[in-house]
């Protein structure tokens, strides 16, 4: 009884790790490693079904024939499947042959109608040497990469390992050990491909943060500058203006617009054009404090969101700083081009209560330097005084 217990138990959960290891891989580029460990532990199944029919029918030497047969080729497929999810090539050939041998091992001594025990040996020889293997390949790449799912990979490897060398003793001093060996057996192996679907989950988990954060990296900045955009601006303005209503905090907005970029697009390309606009990003960045919000809202124009102000004096250091920075001569596939910079600015919350209002309010102001000879700077609040 306890014999169709642990065969049925342990049929069933192979069933369902398959069940997994297939949905896996029908996840785009997913590793690899979860194709053939399907295959490894649909062969698993396989080889635990064929036995039990088989020795329900009391032919044991076919029985250990194909189990053995079907069971070499699971530990093929696990080793493969480890090779290809910790991407190292290596052994393939080795492994190639090494199988091979021990597939003619149990055709041959099936053919002579061999003892048992000589089914057995090959069996465990070939067992103990590919999971030895297969438990050194995670081991040495969770040194290389460490992570306590590979790790569980490796140990349960090296459990199986002592496990097959211990049954193939232990059969031949207690044959009533077969059950216990197939539990134990069973209860290693499924604790192996847990680790292993596990292993192939946390890198899909980690491929979508990485994909989502890259996604938030295209749609918050602008691609050419390297800047943040408008979007992102719109995103952290309320946690900037959490800090403006401190006690003796003010927030600007300093709104940019390049003078004379026109004629460096005209005469020397869009090439030479896109290059300025790199350039006069970096210094806008580097000119800025770490505290402040940068970014390109289109064409020649560019947004400062200063926090962490403690009086228009403050800003307007800033604002000087950066308009020096933007007036020198920038050089261009060696040529020379003088660049200016109107730049206008609005303070909350005296000139506005929202990020639109203080945009339009720091255009405005700009839009007066554009009016009175470019490159220099004025405040909103000036401007209406």
């Amino acid at each position: 009884m306890m014999f169709q217990v642990v065969h049925t138990i342990g049929s069933t959960v192979y069933f369902l790790f398959f069940i997994l290891f297939a949905c896996a891989c029908l996840v785009p580029r997913a590793n690899p490693g979860a194709g053939w460990w399907a295959s490894a532990i649909l062969c698993a199944l396989l080889s635990r079904l064929s036995y039990f029919v088989l020795h329900q029918e009391q032919d044991m030497a076919a029985a250990m024939a194909v189990y053995s047969s079907i069971n070499i080729l699971e530990k093929l497929f696990l080793a493969i499947g480890m090779i290809g999810f910790i991407k190292q090539d290596a052994y393939l050939y080795r492994l190639g042959f090494a199988t091979v041998i021990a597939e003619l091992w149990v055709l041959v001594t099936y053919l002579f109608d061999a003892n048992s025990w000589v089914y057995w040996l090959g069996l465990t020889i070939y067992n103990a040497i590919v999971l030895l293997g297969v438990g050194l390949l995670a081991l040495n790449h969770h040194r290389k990469t460490p992570h306590h799912l590979t790790l569980i990979s490796a140990l349960t490897c090296f459990a199986l390992v002592a496990h097959w060398l211990i049954t193939f003793v232990l059969l031949r001093l207690i044959p009533s050990w077969e059950v216990p060996a197939f539990l134990i057996g069973t209860t290693l192996v499924l604790t192996l491909y847990l680790s292993l679907i596990s292993g192939i989950l946390m890198q899909l988990y980690h491929r979508l943060i990485e994909a989502e954060s890259k996604a938030l990296d295209l749609a918050y900045q602008d691609q050419l500058t390297g800047l943040n955009n408008m979007r992102y601006v719109d995103a952290l303005f309320d946690k900037a203006l959490m800090l403006a209503t401190r006690p003796h905090q003010l927030l600007a907005v300093i709104y940019i617009d390049l003078d004379n970029f026109k004629p460096i697009n005209d005469n020397a390309g869009h090439s030479a054009g896109d290059k300025t606009l790199q350039i006069i990003a970096k210094k806008i960045k580097e000119n800025t404090r770490s505290t402040d919000i940068c970014a390109r809202v289109g064409g020649d124009e560019f947004v400062v969101v200063a926090t962490n102000i403690e009086n228009e004096e403050q800003v307007q250091l800033v604002t000087q700083k950066l308009l020096g920075k933007l007036t020198e001569p920038i050089e261009i596939e060696g040529k020379l081009y003088s660049l200016g910079a109107s730049i206008g600015i609005s303070l909350y919350p005296s000139d506005g209560k929202n990020l639109t209002q203080l945009i339009e309010n720091a255009d405005k102001a700009m839009y007066e330097i554009k009016h009175h000879g470019k490159s220099g700077y004025q405040f909103f609040n000036r401007l209406t005084a």
